[in-house]
Formats: structure tokens, sequence, C-alpha cells
């Protein structure tokens, strides 16, 4: 998959993202809500070869797209298909320098229509640590809708954590567009 907004093209990874996507992650506050800690000079190639593997969405693999403007990866998009039918869930990280220009809210609005339209998928999800606020606001921005909040359901980084369930179906990107022409 690869596509272009606006100001960014989207498209799987490639050996020369390495040093762009290693100054994403490798910042204890980019990483202080995922799943992982922050990426070391030992860890960057394993890590990043990951990535790099992840070209192509199927019910059996994930995708790992960069997030390009002009030449530099400012950001990390991933998708996989969940054991419900049609249903894909989101996951997402971006630079610190490129936050507050709307490029992610471009991205992923762009990453979402994609989806709904090239891969018909019925639901797409993303499930996020309560306390990053900054995520939900993005959520919320590009359509979805908050469906739970968890209270300390996820261990994570040695501490309980809550989580949030954000979803969007094509109807509610439908109902977004129509509200967009309209106003």
């Amino acid at each position: 998959m690869e596509f272009k907004t606006e100001r960014l093209t989207i498209r799987p990874f490639t050996s020369n993202d390495l040093l762009d996507v290693f100054t994403i992650y490798n910042n204890d506050d980019t990483c202080r809500y995922l799943l992982h800690g922050k990426w070391t000079i030992e860890s960057m190639h394993e890590e990043f070869n990951k990535k790099l593997k992840n070209r192509e969405l199927t019910k059996e693999t994930s995708l790992s797209l960069a997030v390009v403007n002009n030449t530099n990866v400012i950001g990390d998009l991933s998708v996989w298909y969940t054991s419900m039918k049609e249903t894909v869930e989101i996951g997402y990280c971006f630079s610190n320098k490129a936050s507050g220009k709307g490029f992610a809210t471009e991205a992923l609005s762009g990453l979402v229509k994609t989806l709904f339209d090239i891969y018909n998928v019925h639901r797409i999800q993303a499930n996020l640590d309560a306390r990053n606020k900054s995520s939900q606001k993005l959520c919320e921005r590009i359509g979805m809708r908050k469906e739970a909040h968890f209270i300390q359901d996820f261990w994570n980084k040695n501490e309980w954590t809550d989580s949030m369930v954000y979803g969007m179906l094509r109807s509610d990107l439908d109902l977004r567009n129509q509200h967009n022409v309209c106003t």
C-alpha cells in the first residue's frame, strides 16, 4: 500500500529510513504510552527489521508504513487485522518535531479512507493508553468515537494502566465527509 496526501507520502519502510525511525523511537516521552521502551543503538536494527518485513496487509501479516514529509520519515503507521471479521486495528507514532503541524491528522485521515476504500474493511479501531490525551484527540479529529474506557485492565511497564478503545465504521467516515461538504 502506498498513497499520498496533500503534504505526505505514506509507503512501506525502506532500509534508508532506519535513522529517521530511530530518532522517533529513541525518546522516552514518545515511547511512554507504547508497549515497548525506547529503542537503543543495540536494539534498533532488530526493531527496524520487523517494520521492514511488514510490507503487506493480510489476515496473517500486519502492515507498517512510513509517513514521509519531503524526504524525512516523520511517522509510523501500523495496521493489522483483529480476530473479528473485516476489522482492523491501527497504531501510530510520530516524531516530536512533527507535532502540532497537522501531519498525524492528515496521515491517519488518509489511512482510514484507504482502508475503507481499498481493503473494504467494516471497522477500524484503536486501543490506547488512557493517559495519552494527544492520541485521544487525534482519534476524535479523524472521526473516531470513544467506545470504551477500561479501568486498570492492562499491565505495562510495571504498572496497571487504563485503556481506551476508539472505533469507526465506514458510515462514520461518510457522515463526516457529508458534514464537511455542508459546512
